[in-house]
């Protein structure tokens, strides 16, 4: 019986549609899919350590729970050694918003002398501002308050995916036809292998970028030099976009705190040779070179990770685009798509080769060309 054949006007509504119903989904399941997502990761990541427990003869359950005490200890660790720069930098708050408020007020008398903008102006507009973003504000604080309250639920889903990963990996390799067993088994093996490698070489570059940005602020004398320096790592997990906000708040405490402008042109050089080592030998040699996503569409699936599920979008984005990779390379209608979000960049299309062979190009078009 001969398929039937729909015209391309149909087709592409129906994608539209399915599109626009999954970006819908997405963004009211948030609260509940973040987290869900964070889990998976982590759940990934712990895997080998029990399977490590597991080969001491330990029971499935508890090399679960060993597993996750680890990460608990780390974690609490890290935020115990930063939690005295965080009672520091809560006790100076109001010193430094009086010295913010001062920098301020000359930088209104500067604006009014050079551009005759009256202070009382600019306050109005400072305060139009204000008042236009604080939905966006209330929004985010919103964001932030559902967010610590589904950490709670992390360690549920973690075990809860541990303890139960046989039972999802079989479901997997049944949900498909027994001729693709060996194509299921390829992606679930290098998707697992993949985010592997991806986050703890990730982790690694996170932890020594912290220490130059740490070791760079402490030489520049800035204050918090390393919970900035541990922020600023964070913010650099960000592909492209977080590298610019990691830089901007220690410039800004350099400003409030201190007295011209070497100290803010110290961060600038000190942290542009941080990227320069950071994005041309920690990168490359660190973390895996198996989530080759080019540079266009890295930036773009962050800047729609962040729209859709606001910062944990941002970092949930490569990792999953990754993925979603390693499945259209593995499927042959898919191939080119995986193409197009990979980093090899050929040095000519096929329509150019086409048109070089229908005819010899005149000279306007070989100057065009």
């Amino acid at each position: 019986m001969q398929e039937k054949q729909y015209p391309f006007f149909i087709k592409s509504t129906v994608t539209l549609f399915g599109i626009i119903l999954l970006v819908y989904s997405l963004i009211n399941l948030r609260d509940i899919l973040v987290p869900i997502a964070f889990s998976v990761i982590i759940a990934i990541l712990l895997n080998p350590l029990v399977n490590k427990f597991k080969s001491y003869k330990i029971s499935h359950v508890f090399s679960i729970i060993f597993a996750m005490l680890i990460a608990i200890f780390i974690i609490g660790a890290i935020l115990y050694f930063l939690s005295s720069q965080i009672v520091g930098f809560g006790e100076n708050l109001p010193l430094l918003k009086t010295k913010f408020a001062d920098m301020l007020h000359r930088l209104q008398g500067w604006v009014q002398l050079k551009f005759g903008l009256a202070i009382n102006k600019q306050v109005q507009l400072l305060s139009d501002a204000l008042n236009s973003s604080k939905g966006f504000l209330g929004q985010t604080v919103g964001t932030a308050l559902g967010t610590l309250a589904v950490i709670f639920l992390l360690p549920v889903y973690v075990f809860l995916l541990l303890f139960y990963k046989a039972l999802i990996l079989n479901f997997l390799y049944e949900v498909f036809a027994e001729e693709n067993t060996r194509q299921v088994g390829e992606i679930l093996t290098q998707t697992k292998s993949a985010i592997q490698s991806y986050m703890v070489g990730l982790l690694l570059e996170a932890l020594i970028v912290a220490a130059l940005n740490s070791t760079a602020l402490m030489i520049l004398g800035i204050d918090y030099a390393i919970l900035l320096g541990v922020i600023g790592a964070i913010l650099n997990m960000i592909p492209y976009l977080g590298g610019l906000i990691a830089i901007a708040l220690p410039v800004l405490m350099a400003t409030v705190t201190k007295d011209g402008f070497s100290s803010q042109l110290g961060i600038i050089i000190a942290y542009g040779i941080i990227q320069f080592i950071d994005n041309n030998i920690l990168v490359p040699r660190i973390v895996s070179s198996k989530v080759q996503i080019n540079a266009l569409f890295s930036i773009l699936v962050v800047l729609l990770g962040g729209a859709l599920w606001g910062v944990p979008g941002m970092f949930l984005s490569i990792p999953t685009v990754a993925i979603i990779k390693i499945i259209f390379d593995r499927i042959e209608d898919l191939k080119p798509w995986g193409k197009l979000l990979g980093d090899e960049v050929p040095t000519r299309h096929k329509g150019q080769i086409w048109l070089r062979r229908r005819k010899k190009p005149s000279v306007a078009e070989k100057i065009v060309d």
